[in-house]
């Protein structure tokens, strides 16, 4: 891990962001690391800031699976899921890069494909909600086979990482990222003598397909989401979602597991 030392630093044009970076690289310099201007030629891609700027960092450099993704979070007193090192603490950054006292995790991401001519990849979840004031309907397949009719405002689908976001806060299940798959939540689904859904989360592996098909009457344009960024595409006639052998590596603590993480943000 020690020879790994040119780092790409991700962050937003904030001019406190900046400055931060600045001093980072100030920090890191003296100790043999590297900053380089184009993420290509980095080993390491740290993006400075929440977890959402870790998100925008995976997603604009392709989630490049030869990289070592980190997040370095503004203040110690930040929880975050997949930032593990502080601007506060340098130092035990650089000692723990060089002391190899780091873990390498891989995180699986899924890949989201409209109308088998778009395809996109995200890290945390995918959303797909009605842009018109009334109920969106969509059928759901599973690998090809008919599963159940949707009729509601929406659905979200999720990676392991991601089920402790929005995922949760529609009453879906946190899973381990070492098991490998998605996970679909309904978003307030209509379920009355009419319409009948199975109103719960679903969990499926990472050899399945789901596919979603839009109704034709009117939801041809709805609200889409990847990750902390909205997708504008018109004339959706379905989804399909898939975990991909594609994953992101990112750099881990030993002792900040993922589950201390969930510990220390909800309990």
């Amino acid at each position: 891990m020690s020879s790994n030392k040119r780092i790409y630093l991700f962050t937003s044009k904030d001019k406190d962001v900046l400055q931060t970076c600045k001093n980072i690289e100030t920090e890191m310099a003296p100790s043999g690391f590297e900053f380089v201007s184009n993420h290509e030629d980095a080993d390491i891609i740290a993006s400075v800031g929440g977890d959402g700027s870790f998100l925008q960092a995976c997603r604009k450099t392709n989630f490049n699976k030869d990289k070592i993704y980190i997040g370095i979070k503004t203040r110690l007193d930040q929880n975050y899921l997949y930032v593990d090192f502080s601007v506060d603490d340098i130092p035990h950054l650089i000692e723990s890069i060089d002391s190899n006292d780091v873990l390498v995790r891989k995180y699986p991401v899924l890949e989201v494909n409209l109308n088998n001519q778009m395809s996109y990849m995200c890290l945390n979840d995918f959303y797909i909600k009605s842009s018109v004031i009334k109920p969106m309907k969509m059928e759901i397949y599973i690998d090809d086979e008919y599963f159940e009719a949707f009729n509601g405002d929406g659905l979200l689908i999720s990676t392991p990482t991601g089920s402790t976001g929005y995922n949760k806060s529609l009453d879906g299940a946190i899973i381990d990222p070492k098991l490998r798959s998605m996970q679909l939540t309904e978003i307030a689904s209509l379920n009355n003598n009419n319409f009948r859904t199975v109103s719960s989360s679903v969990v499926l592996g990472d050899t399945r397909t789901l596919k979603i098909e839009l109704d034709k009457e009117g939801n041809y344009y709805p609200i889409m989401g990847l990750d902390n960024e909205a997708l504008s595409i018109q004339e959706v006639e379905f989804v399909s979602l898939q975990i991909k052998d594609k994953f992101i590596r990112t750099l881990k603590l030993p002792q900040n597991s993922f589950w201390s993480k969930v510990q220390r943000k909800f309990l």
